[in-house]
């Protein structure tokens, strides 16, 4: 895999993240747009004027929009696109993906329909020798581009994918931890978003902070026994790409899923920049049926889905949460 370079798909806030981050380490580093005039438009500007206004895209930096070319001599393929758009997106170009590529999801949700992960949709959409990793834990797309300290988990079931993703990630103020929890690893990324939102709901409702407390530790309840029911491992859930990325995603205004939320428990209609996606919103639905199917409950995660889908007014949700059957913690 010598002399060749770093492929990013995916040009919105994270995927353009990485690319910079992995172009000023000095990678050769190739930014794949879906769309040609986003193409054109950052290459005009060398920036990312609509997700990272302000920081440059460094010099070496290559935007391309021709996706067969770009992976043909990619040695590490980054999948950087919203959930619902990846299989659609990587099936023209499959077979063009070099067959000792490794390829890394930073994707955080499920695939509509089958409920996959978005590395078992991989494993479906490439070839089948390929090496699949999953990218997750806390880190916005804003404070990783501007060289702010963060921690991520790269996860792979094979030892040797998962050291080569961790090593070419791996900066000096980006610290990349090593799993082989897949399932783990992606559930919490996945849950996370919508937590995030029933934590906005609740903050824009001013419940307080003993509320959001109580909405994390229990949301972290609920990822715990979809991922003990699925084969994840607690303290996966526990770590960084759970505890971690939902504690950031809960509480800080940078966060989408949080805003969306937020807008909802104020009374207000839920907007974002144009071509950002609220991942929870999608995936609330989803991970309700992956609850569902695996015979585990999950509150929060179907009362999001009842104020999102089923225009339940927020207030009547906590109440219903709140009168439920008194049980014991554990």
């Amino acid at each position: 895999m010598n002399g060749r370079g770093i492929v990013v798909l995916g040009a919105g806030a994270w995927g353009t993240a990485l690319a910079i981050t992995l172009g000023r380490a000095g990678h050769e580093v190739t930014l794949c747009p879906r769309r040609p005039d986003q193409a054109a438009a950052l290459e005009q500007a060398r920036e990312n004027r609509t997700y990272l206004p302000g920081i440059g895209l460094p010099p070496k930096l290559l935007v391309n929009p021709r996706w067969e070319a770009a992976v043909a001599t990619a040695k590490l393929v980054i999948v950087a696109i919203p959930s619902q758009f990846v299989r659609a997106c990587l099936t023209p170009v499959s077979a063009f993906f070099a067959p000792d590529a490794v390829v890394v999801s930073a994707t955080k949700g499920l695939e509509e329909h089958t409920l996959a992960t978005m590395t078992q949709a991989l494993a479906e959409i490439l070839p089948a020798n390929a090496a699949i990793a999953a990218l997750s834990g806390p880190g916005f797309a804003i404070e990783i581009a501007q060289g702010k300290p963060a921690a991520l988990v790269a996860a792979a079931r094979d030892p040797a994918c998962v050291r080569t993703v961790q090593t070419l990630l791996a900066q000096p103020f980006l610290r990349i931890y090593r799993s082989s929890d897949v399932i783990g690893v992606e559930l919490g990324g996945a849950l996370k978003n919508v937590i995030a939102i029933a934590a906005g709901i609740g903050d824009g409702l001013a419940l307080g902070l003993s509320a959001r407390a109580a909405v994390i530790t229990r949301g972290l309840a609920e990822m715990m026994r979809l991922g003990s029911a699925l084969g994840a491992r607690a303290e996966t859930l526990a770590g960084l790409s759970g505890l971690g990325d939902l504690v950031l995603t809960c509480t800080s205004e940078l966060s989408r899923n949080h805003a969306w939320g937020f807008a909802i428990g104020a009374g207000r209609s839920p907007k974002l920049a144009p071509g950002q996606v609220a991942e929870g919103v999608v995936n609330a639905r989803l991970l309700a049926q992956l609850g569902a199917r695996a015979g585990v409950e999950l509150p929060l995660v179907e009362a999001v889905v009842r104020c999102l889908y089923e225009e339940q007014p927020p207030q009547t949700i906590v109440e219903n949460l709140l009168s439920r059957e008194l049980k014991a913690e554990f």
